[in-house]
């Protein structure tokens, strides 16, 4: 029991504080590839997160869905049903742990600086957790946005777009057609 609580805790040390020369040649490494460029320009995903999101998901490109790198990162929802009773949805956790601990910090970073650097991920989590019936609790609403953003950085990647957060609001709108 003990030992797995310390290796969960090893595990969020060194994915926060990586040996500097280690995190150096990661990065240097990381710069030769197309997918990191794409990486850096989402707000809240700086060269480090780039780096170490890259060496935990690889080759984005493989995937077919974006729904396949949610099943990698181990985000999808389970659904559990047995005959007329229905349970709660539950993220699945079988996909690669490391880059589920990574995506919930990079998530935690966007949330952070939102006043810095605001993007449509944070937009989505105020709006998970100031729904009017039933909203969401911090975790549930940071898987939502992992979500999100893993199917961002999809289709960014799919498209060799970088990141664009073009923020709209009705009254905006209303003054500049006047």
């Amino acid at each position: 029991m003990f030992s797995a609580r310390y290796s969960k805790l090893s595990v969020n040390v060194v994915l926060l504080y990586p040996h500097p020369d280690l995190l150096k040649k990661m990065i240097s490494v990381g710069e030769q590839i197309p997918e990191f460029k794409v990486f850096c320009s989402v707000p809240g995903i700086g060269p480090q997160s780039a780096a170490q999101l890259l060496g935990e998901l690889g080759d984005i490109r493989r995937f077919d869905k974006a729904s396949q790198l949610n099943a990698y990162v181990g985000t999808d929802l389970k659904h559990y049903q047995s005959g007329q009773t229905q349970y709660q949805d539950h993220i699945n956790k079988r996909g690669n742990s490391h880059a589920r601990s990574l995506m919930y910090i990079i998530v935690g970073n966007m949330i952070r600086q939102q006043r810095i650097a605001p993007n449509h991920v944070v937009d989505f989590y105020y709006k998970l957790k100031k729904q009017p019936i039933h909203p969401k609790k911090d975790k549930v609403a940071r898987v939502a946005c992992i979500n999100k953003t893993l199917k961002c950085l999809y289709t960014m990647v799919m498209a060799g777009n970088d990141s664009r957060y073009l923020y709209s609001d009705s009254k905006s709108q209303n003054k500049s057609r006047k």
